[in-house]
């Protein structure tokens, strides 16, 4: 049903879940011309034991459109299969090959939701597109600038540093100063069938969490045994069964009887070796990110300046540290106040100025 508007025509990526859900129909009440639009990422039938938790599920495109029905505005799902397989799945797969820990929600946002679906809306002649992302746009000297969300616990920034400048522009985050609870009171004031429906847990197309099996789908080189070496000693204590199924920190399925328990502490992709230590050898305070993305100006505003920083989307509370550009011009130096424990190849390193959001990259070296 075509809305009688005078605003504007307006897209908004529609998930199925709750929070995209309000957006679309706050906007809607708000007088606009809303467009809600659902990307079908993978073969749903091709993901088995899919559970209902995770984003994707094809239930949720039968949620939004119902959304859509009771609202009152269009609603489309288009295919974006080849796209996210090739610039999502096949990345995921890859990094967990060389011994990376990836971020395949960064790889999605910045490659379909915000260049495919960003595209899409331009050419419907949107005015912008809309998200349900919890994170806060303000407009500072005529620029727009990305903030965390008003909720810690829901705040999204981590995940939208790779958003260009002309994307910023462009988008919009209706949710960035509610908190989840008043994102569901709304649903369930305009009556939605999505109010109580739970977050989503797991990656969209990995199966009740279980990395390994995607990964086996795609390719069996990361599953060739190796040793597990003492990065103390350097002497062998055990064998691994493939690196793609071990990352940085990880205690379980090492299956070595120690006094002191032992982790993970690196992952060697050459030699097929991962390294094993006590916690001490988990902190670090100095590492490397390369393809790194400002949403502000390096030498003006952040060189020499000591910034608060995110390496997991998980982490409780942020780090002090200060980035110093490398001389390939590409990368850059991270040197935290505080040793981190943990820090993973293939994790995100987002750094902030107070709330603002002002780039990041991924940890290449540790």
């Amino acid at each position: 049903m075509t809305n009688k508007v005078s605003k504007g025509r307006v897209v908004v990526a529609m998930s199925g879940g709750v929070d995209s859900s309000v957006v679309a129909a706050m906007l809607h009440t708000e007088g606009y011309e809303v467009i809600g639009v659902t990307m079908q990422l993978y073969d749903y039938g091709d993901a088995s034991g899919l559970k209902q938790k995770t984003c994707c599920a094809s239930r949720d495109i039968d949620d939004a459109a119902q959304v859509a029905k009771k609202i009152g505005f269009r609603h489309y799902v288009l295919n974006y299969e080849s796209i996210f397989k090739e610039q999502v799945i096949d990345k995921f797969v890859d990094s967990y090959l060389n011994g990376y820990t990836p971020i395949p929600c960064v790889s999605c946002n910045q490659s379909v939701k915000f260049k495919d679906l960003y595209n899409f809306a331009k050419q419907l002649g949107a005015k912008f597109l809309a998200t349900g992302h919890y994170v806060t746009k303000i407009i500072v000297d005529g620029k727009a600038q990305l903030h965390r969300g008003l909720d810690p616990k829901k705040d999204q920034s981590y995940f939208l540093y790779a958003t260009t400048e002309e994307q910023l522009e462009f988008c919009q985050f209706p949710l960035g100063q509610l908190t989840k609870e008043q994102t569901r009171q709304i649903a369930l004031d305009y009556g939605l069938g999505v109010s109580l429906k739970p977050d989503s847990q797991d990656i969209c197309f990995v199966p009740n969490g279980d990395y390994a099996s995607v990964i086996k789908k795609h390719s069996d080189k990361g599953f060739v045994g190796g040793d597990i070496v003492d990065v103390e000693s350097g002497a062998k204590i055990g064998e691994h069964a493939g690196i793609a199924g071990y990352t940085i920190g990880q205690r379980r399925g090492l299956g070595i009887a120690r006094p002191e328990p032992l982790f993970v502490v690196k992952i060697d992709k050459n030699t097929n070796i991962i390294y094993a230590g006590t916690v001490k050898y988990l902190y670090k305070s100095e590492f490397v990110i390369k393809d790194v993305n400002f949403l502000a100006d390096f030498d003006t505003e952040l060189k020499g300046k000591e910034l608060k920083l995110r390496l997991r989307s998980s982490q409780a509370e942020l780090i002090g540290g200060f980035l110093t550009r490398l001389d390939d011009g590409g990368s850059y130096a991270v040197k935290l106040t505080t040793p981190a424990r943990a820090i993973s190849p293939g994790q995100a390193c987002v750094f902030y100025i107070g709330t603002r959001l002002c780039g990041g990259g991924i940890i290449d070296i540790t």
